[in-house]
C-alpha cells in the first residue's frame, strides 16, 4: 500500500499545480481580455481541463486524508465499534459507487475516443482529453476507498472520526 500512498500523494501534488496553473490561464484571460482587448482563444478551456484534472486527481488523496465531508450526527454518538463500523460501510459505498462511475466513464472516454469527438471550440481539443480524468480519478478513489475499508476493518479511523464531535 505504500506504492499506493506515494501515488496518491503524487496525484495530489499534480492537482495543486493544475489548480495554480487553471488560476494563471484566468489570469491572462481577464489581463488580455481587458487590458489588451485581445481575448484568448485558449485560456477558458485550458483551465476548465485543469479544474477537472485537478479536481478528480486529488479526490483519492483527500479521502485518504479524511477531508471530504461528514456527516456526524448520528455517529458521534456511537461508540468506537459503531464509528468503525459506519466508517467500514461508508468505504464500502464509497468504492460501489466509484466503481460505478469508473465503468459508465471509462465507455464515455472511449466512446468520444474511438468516435473522434472534440469539445466543439475554437480551440477544439479531443473531448476524450477531459473524459479520461474520470476514469483516472474513480480508479484511485476506489484503491483509497477499499484501502480505508481495510483500515476501518483493523481498527483504525481516520483522525477526524477518531475523537468524534469534528
Amino acid at each position: 500500500m505504500h506504492l499506493f500512498h506515494r501515488l496518491e500523494a503524487g496525484c495530489a501534488w499534480i492537482a495543486a499545480l493544475l489548480f495554480v496553473l487553471a488560476g494563471l490561464f484566468l489570469t491572462w484571460e481577464v489581463v488580455a481580455r481587458y487590458i489588451f482587448a485581445a481575448p484568448t482563444i485558449w485560456a477558458a478551456e485550458l483551465s476548465q481541463l485543469c479544474l477537472i484534472w485537478g479536481s478528480l486527481l486529488a479526490m483519492a488523496r483527500v479521502l485518504t486524508a479524511g477531508g471530504h465531508i461528514r456527516v456526524t450526527a448520528l455517529t458521534d454518538r456511537l461508540g468506537r465499534r459503531g464509528r468503525l463500523a459506519a466508517e467500514v460501510l461508508s468505504m464500502a459505498v464509497t468504492a460501489a459507487f466509484s466503481l460505478v462511475t469508473l465503468w459508465y466513464g471509462y465507455a464515455i472516454f472511449a466512446d468520444s475516443f474511438d468516435r473522434g469527438r472534440t469539445s466543439g471550440t475554437m480551440l477544439d481539443l479531443p473531448a476524450a482529453l477531459s473524459e479520461a480524468a474520470v476514469p483516472v480519478g474513480f480508479v484511485l478513489l476506489t484503491i483509497a476507498a477499499l484501502a480505508g475499508m481495510g483500515r476501518a476493518i483493523r481498527g483504525h479511523l481516520p483522525e477526524k472520526a477518531e475523537g468524534g464531535g469534528h
